[in-house]
């Protein structure tokens, strides 16, 4: 349980997500998560970085429980940093970044993946931010990277999942396949990435991210100032309460 990384080929490092149950990170595995991602792209045989995740679903968001037995606000600082230290360590990641998405990629899942270089799902991958449905906002700079501003718009305000087919469509995920060969997709596209001069690939993503039209470290951190307003105005508690009374409180 927690952030692994291995080498599953030459010039490719593989972050594996694990936790259980639905992969909501705890305030620590988000900041492990930056670490091994950081780490990996600093290291200079990488050339590509693979980011996975084992069990039912990509990732689920923070880890609402967690915040729900805070009494203060410890956890929700904690979050909201750890969100922007994994997001920006996945944009600046010294080498691409494929994303392999399997199963529901919710909230802080979009953070990641709206920052990746690529994306490969599975084909029962859903995206999407429920953040109104959380008492929380945020990422919504990491969905318009996803979808055209109008269907950022309607998925957010409405809480509701877009398919992999759907992205696919929009140009923003690179190939669907079916669940069980995810991960050979994923690293038969860094392998190609891989292949490629690893002092170019480093200049080409520095350079692809220097003409980037929106800084998505500055944007998220506008965004997260909201979803402060939202907690110290009591909404953000009434909202999330009531999330935890359902079946899926652990995620966010």
């Amino acid at each position: 349980m927690g952030v692994s990384t291995s080498s599953p080929d030459k010039g490719i490092a593989l972050v594996t997500v694990d936790f259980p149950p639905v992969n909501a990170l705890p305030v620590q595995g988000w900041y492990d998560l930056a670490d091994a991602l950081r780490t990996s792209g600093r290291d200079p045989g990488t050339r590509c970085v693979v980011l996975a995740a084992e069990g039912r679903g990509f990732n689920a968001g923070v880890d609402i429980k967690e915040m729900q037995r805070d009494t203060g606000h410890a956890s929700l600082v904690g979050a909201n940093r750890g969100c922007y230290e994994a997001f920006a360590a996945v944009y600046e990641c010294e080498v691409p970044v494929v994303a392999a998405v399997n199963g529901f990629c919710l909230g802080g899942g979009i953070g990641l993946v709206g920052n990746a270089d690529a994306i490969v799902a599975s084909d029962d991958a859903t995206f999407g931010l429920p953040e109104l449905d959380r008492g929380a906002l945020g990422a919504a700079t990491h969905l318009a990277r996803l979808v055209p501003q109008h269907l950022m718009r309607a998925l957010y305000y409405t809480s509701r999942t877009a398919t992999a087919a759907e992205l696919h469509a929009h140009g923003s995920v690179w190939r669907v396949v079916p669940r069980g060969e995810l991960r050979a997709a994923a690293l038969e596209l860094a392998a190609e990435i891989a292949q490629k001069d690893g002092y170019l690939i480093r200049l080409a993503k520095a350079a692809i991210n220097g003409i980037d039209p929106v800084d998505v470290r500055r944007s998220y951190r506008f965004e997260q100032g909201f979803t402060f307003e939202a907690n110290l105005s009591g909404v953000a508690d009434r909202v999330r309460d009531t999330f935890g009374t359902g079946a899926k409180a652990e995620s966010a």
